[in-house]
Parts: structure tokens; sequence; C-alpha cells
């Protein structure tokens, strides 16, 4: 049975030495096996050497972490486990035991037990839920969601890999990414992971998109620009479900996607304004509408990172108002939304006019959360909506 209470995040110690995966599972996700993705789990919990359970060989000491092959753990678990010695992981609508992390000298009784056999490890080992193991707020997708641990077989592929998906997404972002994308997404990352196209691969393909797009909006060629920008949008949503899903995200990745990301978008916008002279629709002050739109941009980017650093969280998720103002902010694609159908009604410049002027009032709306996060301060340490 899991504990009734949920028992305090472990400190960070000393990794388990070795990792174990037992049981066979010829259920394909995601293009890989389940012990290939298993592996890849322990490997983002810092346990490097992983061996299955007829290859033990001469583990005689440390501790060790053993997962079932019949069962599809979430990133966090494993994670969480790998943290936890002495921890049996209960699926919680059987109370199955389906993960472990026990001295060697309890190894071959944790796989007897994981393979369905009787329980002769000792009542000392906790037995906990995913809850309890993986935590349910995640950090990096700024989000409050239970870790998912699933049951692999050929009938439950198809929701696996749907739950998977799911999991995959940010809790905290645009509507665009957020309401639209789902599910053609979801789509073409599976036809990614079986082609095994890498995520590195479509961030790639969308590069090119954001070089096309600024030399056709520079030339005042709106349409085909917009084109070549919603697919590159689309296929940023794409890249990082796939890293994710397929346990393929690296640090060269990291920064390559988001660092086109975080460049290309002040850039698109001055070749916006530069177009409109070509187009025959050069407007009056468009150099101070270029200060305010790339100006605005650049600021709240730094206004974001004061409020990280000043308050250890990302501002969008301190307050319900903050998440719900994240997902139509002026970022690329709420931009978007606004320049692409005053650009199809013949209006470009009344398009990226508005952007302007929405740029310039979600400036006002991150200063003054700033301010109100330094008011709050006074009376205690804030935290995010998200962890409470």
């Amino acid at each position: 049975m899991t504990s009734a209470a949920s028992p305090s995040p472990p400190s960070p110690g000393p990794r388990a030495a070795c990792g174990v995966i037992t049981g066979r599972n010829s259920t394909l996700l995601w293009g890989m096996s389940s012990t290939e993705r298993l592996s890849r789990c322990l490997k983002r919990a810092g346990v490097s050497e992983v061996r299955s359970a007829d290859r033990l060989g001469d583990i005689v000491g440390g501790t060790v972490v053993v997962l079932s092959n019949d069962w599809v753990f979430d990133v966090s678990i494993v994670v969480g486990l790998a943290q936890r010695p002495g921890t049996l992981v209960i699926e919680p609508a059987t109370q199955r035991p389906v993960a472990a992390h026990v001295e060697a000298g309890q190894l071959l009784a944790a796989i007897a037990l994981l393979d369905g056999g009787a329980d002769p490890l000792p009542d000392t080992l906790q037995r906990l839920g995913p809850d309890e193991v993986g935590g349910t707020y995640n950090h990096e997708l700024r989000k409050k969601e239970s870790p998912y641990l699933l049951r692999l077989t050929p009938d439950t592929r198809a929701a696996v890999e749907r739950r998977m998906f799911n999991g995959s997404y940010k809790g905290v972002t645009d509507f665009v990414t957020k309401y639209w994308w789902p599910r053609p997404a979801e789509v073409v990352t599976r036809w990614c992971a079986k082609l095994g196209l890498s995520p590195n691969m479509v961030t790639s393909i969308g590069a090119i998109g954001v070089i096309y797009s600024f030399w056709a909006f520079w030339h005042g060629h709106y349409l085909s620009g917009l084109v070549s920008a919603w697919i590159m949008t689309f296929l940023d949503t794409v890249d990082g479900k796939l890293a994710r899903v397929t346990l393929t995200s690296s640090k060269w990745g990291n920064v390559f996607d988001h660092g086109i990301d975080l460049v290309h978008p002040p850039f698109w916008w001055w070749a916006w304004i530069v177009g409109l002279g070509a187009a025959g629709l050069a407007t009056p002050f468009d150099g101070l509408l270029l200060w305010v739109i790339v100006g605005g941009y650049v600021v709240q980017r730094i206004f974001e990172g004061i409020f990280e650093w000043q308050f250890g969280m990302h501002p969008h998720v301190w307050r319900p108002f903050d998440s719900f103002f994240r997902q139509i902010t002026a970022r690329r694609n709420p931009n978007l939304v606004i320049l692409t159908p005053l650009a199809l009604a013949g209006y470009p410049n009344l398009g990226i006019w508005l952007v302007g002027l929405w740029t310039a009032l979600s400036l006002v709306v991150h200063a003054v959360q700033i301010l109100q996060a330094l008011a709050a301060r006074r009376h205690g340490p804030i935290t995010s909506w998200l962890s409470q």
C-alpha cells in the first residue's frame, strides 16, 4: 500500500550505481523499444550503467534501480526513484510493485517481485505511488500534473503515446501552441519518430523558414512570408515534443532551438516594417514603430530575467492571471495572429501598428507585475500558484 501522507522529497544524494530492466516487451513506443526508452530514462536520472535482468554480472555493492518493462514511466518518476534508495513504486490502481531502488543484495528478490513473484523484500522499504516519487509540479514545463505510469501492451500503445505526448506540453505557453497545435503536432511528431528524424533536424527545417520569412517580409511578400512563418512556428512545437517523447533532447539542441526562438522575432518585425516601402505602403514614424516593437520585445525579456533573478521563478507561473497573460502577451505567435488577417485583407501596415500597440501594453503589464511582486514579498516569500 502507498503511504497516506506524501513524504518530503529526499535531499539529492549519491545516485544508484546501476539500473536493471526486467521483463520483455516487444511493443514499440514512438518508434523505439520499451527497453531503449527505459534506458534513456535511467540515463536522464544519472544512472549511466544499465543492464537487463539476465545480465547482472558482478553487481555486488551499492544500490540498484530496477524497472519493469511492462510499464511506461514518466521521467520524473525514474529521476525521483534514483534519489530514493529503499523504495518500491506502487501502481495505485492495482497496488502492484512496478519499480524499486534497493541494495545490491536485494536485487534478485526485487526482480522476482516485479516479475510477478512473491514479496520477500523487508517491510522497511517505502511503498510509494507515482505522485510521491515523481512529484506533481513540473518546473521545466511549468505545470502541475501527476506523472504518468501506464501499462504497455499492443492494445494500450496508442493511448499511452497520446498520454506521453500530452505530458510533453508546457502548461504555460501562448494560446496558439496550447490550443491550435496539439492534435496536428501529435500526428507529425509520430511521423518524425517513425522516420527516425531527430529534433535538431526538425529545428533545422524551421530555421530555413525563419530565413525565408525574413527575406519575404523585407521585400513586401507578406503572404508567402506568413505561410513560411506559420510552418516554422508549428515545427517549433514539433521539435520540442519529439525531443521529450523520445528522450533525445540535448544541451546543443536546447541552445539551437531556444536560441532561434529568442533571436528571430524582432528581425521579422523589422523586415515587416522595411517591406511596407516595397509594397507601396510606407508608414510615417516607422522608426518610432520599430523602436517600440524591438525595444519592447528586448525589455520584456529583460523584465522576465529580472523576475527570475529576484523571485526564483518564471513570471508567468506566479499567479493565475500571469499564466493567462502568457497566452496572449506580445510574443511571436500572438503577433502573427494579429498580422495575418490584416495582411490577407491588404492592410499589413495597420497590422504592424497594432503589434506595436500591443507590445507597449504588454510591456506595461510586465512592469506592473514586477512592482506587485516586490510589494508582495514584503509580506513573505512568493510562490507559484502551480506548486501549491
